[in-house]
């Protein structure tokens, strides 16, 4: 039996830490979005199937109270950004009682389950299992105070709604771990299945016996999701990365199905129709699969390129099918059999870059990443009200950097060279041409007199690397990649330039005048000659990773690091550490605002916008957006911010510490 004591001072740490979540994460300022995104899973409340829990890859829970068209922000779990909500359990006698698992992407080996009795008001982890990853959990149909959950290091089960924790699993056995899925038998809590990273396991007397249930399973195979017949329990499916198993013996014996192409057979979820036993669902990463004859015969009815987490059947309505996916955010099947995007309110957008249009003040591009087909970039001519894609050209590709030329044209940096959309273009181009120019003198002989000839070679190559800023001063275009830095005289028709003194991954570079800054990880090259020549200055020794860097009209440079900002007065010849005002560490960008003649700055660490109007001497804390913050722009007299996971927020009109900038945006 695992304990349920523990002392009061962790207990009070643990809900100082809780309440510290709920702060930091409350947020006055508005996700604006663009909708979409990645979702893990969904769960419906049993008295009220139109309330629908959507569980996310950032601790953050939404909820839909009009069966999934609107999303609002439900829950925050933990105390950063790292836990991945996969599994999510409303009592079917108690809606208040609701269950979370979690496991950390940062630090895969812990994790919680969490618990509300209050219907979500306030939430505590369970003592007994905390620091445990997470990976699959489960309640019994026939009894709701039995959950089992499913660990790295076994499976646990507790008959008490959760206070008290018992392993079922044999410690230390040698197979019974990493566990990926569990189901319990709907008539019996004391079969359990548990499926693993390398098959799976049954008990049929509540831990005491173990049975391995791998015959008919590939040998190789990961058991993702597992399935018990509601009506039937000696039907059983198994999905793995080698495809879908069946068992009409409760385990002892698999067959594979057919039907299925094996480029589709990682299947990632299965569901059985709650008034249907005959139907059942397969979200695979090539689509939704849908069997009506309990697995004989399989159809698929979504998008091929559509990845399913997690699947939604309305128990009063089997027609009303809704979808978790990467990347596409929630899907719902409508009337006519086709699928529509979902996402009302519901942002999960790593967005990279803010730009308000120069030419329309009514418009606003954002750049995002890990998205590829529905990423790229977004616009919004209603202050994010609503966003419409403008990425065809990226082919799917990764926006790290996005710019605004004096002509209106789009500059994006992606992970595969930068591309441009011309004004008023509706597709983007790409502009990778790298021309190498080179002169070769030689001796030509015209009679007794020798003639130095000299002759100029252009060799042409595409840029393939990763764009990691762009920027663009007057009629000089420059670009930090992971081959160097390039410059363009021609609007991006053609660059010259790649690695500076040996270095060839840079992160960040500005211009001002005849002045370049590039940023590489733990170094910055100042150019006084427009980039003709650099010198080399280290950083302190302890910084690691180098985010930015900012050229002041007076020529000053900052720089955001992982280990806080730095300034230098002497083009870098020598760095002081910036914490008046400050975070000491996790900045994420400094700006400079041209519209107030002021500094920005944005850290990981908390929501705050920080603001200098001395060149960075001293900081003053601006308004918290109750987010943490990539970055911010000013947008009519209005903060924006850029988020790690949330899409854009915007400052509410009537905030007290307002940008009071005017129109405009915040630039280098």
């Amino acid at each position: 039996m695992i304990s349920r004591s523990i002392t009061g001072k962790l207990l009070t740490v643990l809900a100082m830490c809780l309440a510290y979540s709920a702060s930091l994460w409350a947020g006055q300022w508005a996700a604006m979005g663009p909708d979409g995104g990645d979702v893990r899973t969904l769960t419906y409340d049993p008295h009220n199937p139109d309330r629908v829990f959507l569980g996310t890859s950032t601790g953050v829970i939404f909820v839909s109270e009009n069966g999934g068209q609107d999303w609002s922000r439900f829950a925050h779990l933990g105390t950063g950004d790292e836990y991945v909500l996969d599994h999510i359990v409303v009592n079917p006698q108690n809606s208040n009682i609701m269950y979370v698992s979690a496991w950390s992407a940062q630090s895969q080996q812990i994790g919680d389950i969490f618990r509300t009795t209050d219907g979500g008001k306030t939430w505590q982890t369970l003592p007994a299992m905390h620091g445990k990853s997470i990976r699959a959990m489960a309640m019994s149909a026939s009894n709701p105070k039995t959950l089992v959950a499913g660990a790295l290091d076994g499976v646990f089960r507790t008959n008490d709604g959760g206070n008290d924790w018992e392993r079922m699993s044999p410690a230390g056995h040698a197979e019974i771990k990493n566990i990926e899925s569990i189901a319990v038998d709907p008539k019996d809590p004391n079969v359990v299945y548990a499926g693993t990273w390398h098959l799976a396991w049954k008990t049929a007397d509540g831990g005491a016996n173990w049975q391995h249930i791998n015959k008919g399973m590939i040998d190789d195979s990961d058991v993702f999701s597992i399935i018990v017949d509601h009506t039937n329990p000696s039907n059983v499916f198994a999905s793995a990365c080698s495809g879908i198993y069946k068992s009409v013996s409760a385990g002892e014996q698999f067959s594979k199905i057919q039907g299925i192409p094996f480029s589709a057979r990682r299947t990632r979820v299965l569901k059985q129709d709650p008034t249907n036993e005959n139907i059942v669902y397969a979200g695979t990463t090539e689509g939704l699969w849908k069997t009506m004859d309990l697995g004989k015969t399989w159809k698929r009815i979504s998008n091929p390129e559509v990845v399913v987490n997690d699947v939604y059947i309305d128990p009063r309505n089997a027609s009303h099918v809704l979808l978790a996916t990467d990347r596409s955010g929630v899907l719902a099947l409508n009337a006519t059999g086709t699928w529509t995007a979902s996402n009302h309110g519901y942002t999960h957008r790593y967005v990279t870059a803010i730009v308000p249009d120069q030419k329309d003040p009514n418009m606003i591009y954002v750049g995002v990443v890990n998205d590829r087909e529905f990423g790229g970039v977004f616009f919004s001519r209603d202050n994010g009200q609503h966003w419409q894609q403008k990425s065809a050209g990226l082919g799917g590709k990764d926006v790290f950097t996005l710019r605004q030329a004096g002509s209106g044209a789009l500059v994006a940096g992606t992970n595969h060279g930068s591309y441009i959309l011309e004004h008023n273009a509706n597709e983007w181009r790409p502009i990778n041409t790298v021309v190498v120019e080179k002169t070769a003198t030689k001796t030509v002989k015209k009679g007794k007199k020798s003639t130095q000839v000299a002759s100029k070679t252009v060799t042409k190559s595409t840029l393939d690397a990763r764009v990691n800023e762009v920027d663009i001063s007057g009629d000089r275009w420059m670009q930090a990649t992971t081959n160097g830095l390039y410059f363009s005289k021609d609007q991006g028709k053609s660059w010259m330039g790649g690695p500076v003194q040996g270095e060839k991954e840079f992160l960040s570079v500005r211009g001002r005048a005849n002045t370049v800054v590039a940023a590489a990880r733990t170094k910055v090259y100042v150019s006084h000659d427009n980039g003709v020549s650099f010198t080399e200055h280290s950083m302190a020794q302890y910084v690691t990773s180098i985010r930015g860097v900012t050229l002041t009209p007076e020529g000053q440079i900052f720089v955001a690091s992982r280990e806080g900002a730095f300034a230098s007065t002497d083009s870098g010849a020598s760095w002081s550490h910036v914490v008046a005002g400050l975070p000491d560490k996790d900045i994420t960008s400094i700006t400079f605002d041209s519209t107030a003649n002021r500094l920005l700055a944005t850290s990981l660490q908390t929501g705050v916008v920080f603001q200098s109007t001395d060149s960075g001497r001293s900081w003053q804390r601006g308004p918290d957006s109750g987010y943490p913050l990539r970055r911010v722009s000013v947008v009519h007299g209005r903060f924006v911010g850029a988020t790690p996971f949330d899409g854009v927020v915007l400052q509410p009109e009537n905030e007290g510490q307002s940008a009071a900038a005017g129109a405009g945006g915040a630039s280098n």
